[in-house]
């Protein structure tokens, strides 16, 4: 179960201080962690185990991408995550839904908007600015990575960043045969035949306009 902490993780220091700061005082006696990467990001995860919302700046440098995101998806399981971002176009705010994100912010709107955001996601809500309308290939997207395992999803996002098999399982600690074993059931899942419809279909998680 998630304890009461929320965790920023946001590589410019006066954004995220100030979003710690305004956290605090809207929700008094809350522990607020911030950190810079998603590096940083695991070691408090290791250290407190769990959190009860973490609040993620698409541009840390070690993110690569929505990657950055699966993997603390991954590591965190139920726990909301909401997107902070300036990229806020819509297949950007799209891919956040797509992918399963609690909410996006935009970091060009006031921090109270901000602040008022991540209130109402505490409560239980989503929250994303209103676009045009819903985009069909990321709705069917996010059909298809629903039906993948935490495992299955950082395979397929090491594979669309350009990683071996090898690679991708000494990274996971796993056999190159069991990687082989992921991607024959991500293939399935995702309707592609081989690696290039794969990368294909995840173009937009590594590379959002």
């Amino acid at each position: 179960m998630a304890n009461g902490r929320i965790l920023v993780a946001d590589d410019h220091p006066l954004i995220r201080e100030g979003v710690q700061l305004a956290i605090s005082a809207r929700h008094l006696g809350t522990p607020v962690d911030i950190v810079g990467s998603i590096g940083e990001a695991e070691a408090k995860i290791a250290e407190h185990g769990s959190y009860r919302l973490l609040i993620l700046d698409y541009d840390l440098p070690d993110s690569n991408g929505f990657g950055g995101f699966f993997k603390m998806q991954h590591l965190l399981g139920r726990t909301p995550i909401v997107i902070l971002s300036a990229h806020d176009s819509k297949q950007m705010v799209s891919t956040a839904e797509a992918v399963g994100a609690a909410g996006f912010l935009s970091k060009r709107q006031p921090l109270e908007a901000t602040i008022a955001g991540i209130s109402a996601i505490l409560g239980g809500a989503r929250v994303f600015p209103e676009t045009s309308g819903p985009d069909e290939k990321l709705d069917q997207l996010r059909k298809r990575l629903e039906t993948l395992s935490g495992a299955q999803r950082r395979v397929l996002l090491a594979l669309a960043s350009g990683q071996l098999n090898k690679q991708i399982a000494a990274d996971l600690g796993v056999t190159e045969a069991t990687i082989k074993a992921h991607l024959s059931a991500i293939f399935r899942k995702l309707g592609a035949t081989n690696r290039t419809q794969a990368i294909l279909m995840m173009r937009p998680l590594i590379e959002p306009s």
